[in-house]
């Protein structure tokens, strides 16, 4: 099983009772598919790892039958119930994700056409959230050939394009958005190809149908005769292979839980001991007066303000929580933060939202009892420090720079401070590469073309020299940088000078004059 030293999780025990570990970073960033027939221990499975990674990753669980629910008495998830409108259960996808809560999608009691509207829309609101939001995410899916069927049923094909197209975005686009899907199956000719193929982990628990068995054999990279061994498993027993689980399939019993389904199995009662010759009296007695007994119906849904409220709640609070420095001590942490971020080699391509959730840490390790920064200002002074790292204190020209970029956008920001750098340093201008590297982008023309539009708004004026090289000068500050080339090519040799032709005809009538003398 996996060893590495990122978040692991402990599903139970593995070849030679040791511990059958799942490395979580690694899950996240390659997806799990499980397969099982009905009671072979799916459920249970997706419980244990709800369970151990619950204070490790935010979760969200799309619950068909209801049975994970129970996590929210003891994890504090939140039950979203999925009789909700489309347009509500996508506005609380959004805030999920911008708050950072973990969720159960309830769906038990709807019908199938019902339950696919609910998690498409569902999802679609996890999937589309604001980039800053793109935090690391569990998404679970239970029963998953409901919501990504292999072949079209008895539900619309509005419906079903619908759920497949969110399930297929989980599988295939979640992983830059920072979301990782977990989908279950009972049999993996149900679910359509496009979402199982997407998974690089997997874990097959008993099954029957030969193409069912021919199919995980073939996914775990073993030989037909020994897809056999499927049917001799075990409930709660499965064959975990993938970057996360183990680079050799191996046999894994699944640890005990905490939770507890809503549903279990059927277990036998006695019957009860009644006489025979009253059953028929008993059953066809005259029903006059008496109504049958139907389910009744679902409680009708809390409204939508009430839920979006308890998503927006914090999950703890801190009574204790030490008071906060005084503003000069804040600000010097502060500095002293984003001096150290500013020096790691690929601050400039990290996304905001990371480099933000960094800095809160290092905020806490440092006891500030709440973030001086909102993201907004934080990426500002992220931007300041990368370009100013070393001239933070010097003061004068320095400010003016920054102050002359403060109402220009991050991007065109960093890049004036980038030019502005080279001028107080007296160092050649950037490159085009240069430029577009202070904001986190590898292309040369996204730079050549911020200087342009700063250049079009008189913050700086490129000229050349007499070798054509670029110089940026910064009216503002009124400094200029050393000549450049704009590509960053070392400037060409000087070609040796030809001689005239009439210098030429002289040499030769000179050779000719002194070799006659000689004669």
């Amino acid at each position: 099983m996996s060893t590495t030293d990122a978040p692991q999780v402990i599903l139970g025990t593995g070849p030679g009772g040791g511990p059958a570990v799942l490395d979580l970073e690694e899950l996240l960033a390659t997806r799990l598919l499980v397969q099982g027939n009905s009671g072979s221990g799916k459920s249970y499975l997706l419980r244990r790892l709800l369970e151990q990674s619950a204070g490790a990753v935010q979760q969200a669980v799309i619950d068909p039958e209801g049975d994970f629910t129970t996590l929210a008495e003891r994890y504090g998830h939140v039950v979203v119930d999925g009789l909700r409108p489309a347009a509500e259960l996508e506005t609380i996808g959004d805030r999920v994700r911008r708050h950072r809560v973990s969720v159960v999608l309830d769906l038990e009691g709807l019908d199938a056409e019902a339950q696919m509207r609910a998690a498409a829309a569902f999802l679609t609101g996890l999937f589309e959230a604001d980039r800053d939001h793109w935090y690391p995410m569990l998404v679970v899916v239970d029963e998953a050939q409901l919501f990504a069927p292999g072949v079209a049923g008895e539900v619309s094909d509005e419906v079903r394009r619908l759920s497949l197209g969110a399930m297929t975005n989980l599988m295939c686009r979640g992983r830059k958005r920072g979301l990782a899907g977990v989908v279950a199956t009972q049999r993996l000719a149900k679910l359509a190809k496009n979402v199982a193929a997407e998974a690089s982990n997997f874990l097959m628990g008993r099954t029957f149908l030969d193409i069912d068995m021919a199919r995980a054999a073939d996914l775990l990279g073993l030989e037909r005769r020994q897809a056999e061994m499927f049917r001799d498993l075990a409930r709660g027993h499965f064959v975990a292979l993938g970057p996360a689980l183990s680079k050799r399939p191996v046999a894994v019993k699944i640890g005990p839980v905490v939770t507890r389904e809503r549903s279990g199995s059927p277990k036998l009662v006695p019957m009860p001991e009644a006489p025979a010759e009253g059953a028929q009296e008993l059953i066809l007695a005259p029903v006059a007066g008496e109504t049958p007994r139907r389910r009744p119906p679902p409680p009708p849904p809390r409204p939508a303000d009430d839920i979006l409220a308890e998503v927006a709640r914090p999950t703890f609070s801190a009574p204790d929580a030490p008071p906060m420095p005084p503003p000069e001590e804040v600000e010097a942490i502060v500095a002293q933060i984003m001096a150290e971020m500013a020096q790691e080699e690929d601050a400039a391509f990290r996304p905001a939202a990371l480099l933000y959730q960094d800095f809160v840490v290092r905020c806490r390790i440092r006891r500030l009892p709440a973030p001086p920064l909102d993201l907004a200002a934080f990426r500002r002074r992220m931007t300041v420090a990368r370009a100013g790292d070393g001239l933070a204190g010097e003061g004068g020209d320095w400010d003016a720079a920054i102050a002359a970029s403060a109402g220009l956008e991050e991007d065109l920001q960093a890049a004036y401070l980038a030019v502005a750098r080279a001028a107080l340093e007296g160092a050649p201008c950037p490159t085009d590469a240069a430029v577009a590297e202070a904001f986190g982008s590898h292309s040369p023309g996204r730079g050549r073309r911020a200087l342009a539009q700063l250049e079009q708004w008189g913050l700086v004026v490129c000229r050349a020299d007499i070798r054509g090289h670029r110089i940026a000068v910064l009216p503002d500050i009124g400094r200029e940088t050393a000549p450049q080339d704009a590509r960053g090519r070392a400037p060409a040799p000087a070609a040796p000078r030809r001689p005239k032709a009439g210098a030429v005809l002289a040499a030769l009538r000179r050779t000719t004059v002194r070799g006659d003398a000689e004669d």
